[in-house]
């Protein structure tokens, strides 16, 4: 798992190369033994679409809004507001005209996102 850090502990958001899951919607994993939490970029009106996956998943929506469905219930989500997604249950999401920011965990690790390739460092949508 791609993990760019100063030290074992400590990493800086900038330097870990963002890896593009869907159309417009680019990830900046920390990976750790247990868990991956990740700040999540949605870019305006971008789509993640229908899916599941065997990690227990929570977050929160730092900047923007979307609509958030999980196993068929619906939200219209803004900062501040989080989820919990257990394992398997299908959830799909739709970011605002202004997209979303939020910054995720999922346990156990998201292995699956090895598959994707990195672009090159630049400064996260977040913190300003």
């Amino acid at each position: 798992m791609p993990n760019v850090a100063t030290s074992d502990s400590f990493g800086d958001l900038a330097a870990i190369p963002p890896q593009q899951i869907w159309d417009g919607v680019v990830v900046r994993a920390v990976h750790g033994e247990q868990m991956t939490m990740a700040l999540v970029e949605l870019a305006p009106n971008s789509h993640v679409p229908d899916h599941h996956h065997v990690s227990e998943q929570v977050g929160v929506l730092v900047r923007g809004s979307m609509r958030l469905r999980v196993d068929g219930e619906s939200r219209e989500l803004s900062p501040g507001d989080t989820w919990r997604i257990s394992s398997d249950i299908p959830h799909e999401a739709h970011a605002g005209p202004d997209g979303a920011l939020a910054v995720e965990i999922w346990s156990p690790p998201r292995e699956d996102w090895d598959a994707f390739e990195g672009e090159e460092p630049r400064p996260p949508g977040w913190p300003d």
